[in-house]
């Protein structure tokens, strides 16, 4: 997935440890295996290859995937799109653009955007992209259920306590060896050697989304990589989003969510949900969260 996961394990020794991790690596590259859009004989390559032309019958696991990921975009009124992959190629964050893209390029891609342009069959679980072109991409959500997936792999296996780490995206369960919770810290993205906090995670997941590391400079504007899929264009007003939810799927994708709508609409947005909270650090270096969460309670 073009990430790095860290994982640890709480068992009885090395032996017993390093086994239930090549467990855990395994399923992830399971996951990858159903996701990727960029190795061409998975499913959900073939979706993409066959967009405008005929509905791909996938695994129910896949299907169910690409549902809630439509879920999410209802909830997000479009903030969070699995179909803006079809941006894919026109912002790039690895040092090779050298200005910005043509608009009316951004313009044309959009018409290829739209999570209600993916068509869903329950009765043969089957996938259709209604326009030729489009794509799908799970880069908002993939790491996060992959999290998952491996954190209940785990737990089947008898694991008694553990964090999956899918680059910044954790989801955690039980205890430390000395009965401690499992810690996570809300750095500073202005000066990450330093903490706004440490919250404990008791079976929580737990997601950050930033601007710090990957973007570019143009005239003195900097884009961040989180694209806005309604506009085409780079999210701005935030520089760090945290999600605390029940997975790490939801803090993925919620933590994209909150990027795009904003900070007050995206923290009005996480106040109407059950069991989640956020913390925001706008591109001003103000500090708020939702109304469930008090970061003051965790200070250093």
């Amino acid at each position: 997935m073009g990430s790095r996961f860290d994982i640890t394990v709480v068992a009885e020794d090395s032996i017993q440890g390093n086994g239930y991790i090549q467990d855990a690596i395994s399923e992830i590259s399971r996951i990858e295996k159903l996701i990727s859009e960029w190795d061409t004989s998975t499913q959900t390559s073939a979706i993409i290859k066959q967009a405008g032309i005929r509905p791909v019958k996938v695994v129910k696991e896949l299907f169910d995937l690409i549902h809630r990921s439509i879920v999410y975009s209802k909830l997000s009124d479009g903030a969070f799109d699995i179909t803006f992959a079809g941006l894919d190629g026109i912002w790039k964050f690895d040092g090779s653009m050298k200005s910005l893209p043509d608009s009316a390029r951004i313009q044309e891609k959009l018409s290829l955007i739209g999570y209600d342009k993916i068509i869903l069959n329950p009765s043969d679980t089957s996938v259709f992209l209604s326009c030729k072109g489009m794509r799908i991409g799970f880069g908002a959500i993939g790491k996060g259920y992959a999290a998952d997936k491996a954190k209940a792999l785990l737990q089947q296996k008898g694991v008694s306590a553990g964090i999956i780490n899918a680059s910044g995206d954790l989801n955690t369960w039980g205890k430390q060896p000395n009965g401690d919770s499992w810690t996570v810290a809300i750095t500073n993205p202005f000066d990450k050697d330093k903490a706004y906090g440490i919250l404990p995670l008791d079976n929580w997941a737990v997601a950050t989304s930033g601007d710090y590391e990957k973007f570019v400079e143009f005239n003195g504007v900097r884009y961040a990589h989180i694209i806005d899929p309604r506009t085409g264009y780079p999210t701005k007003g935030i520089t760090s989003v945290t999600i605390f939810a029940p997975t790490a799927e939801m803090s993925d994708a919620l933590a994209t969510t909150v990027f795009v709508l904003g900070a007050e609409v995206g923290i009005d947005r996480i106040n109407q949900l059950q069991g989640v909270s956020c913390i925001v650090v706008t591109d001003k270096g103000e500090l708020l969260s939702s109304k469930n969460i008090n970061i003051a309670d965790y200070e250093k």
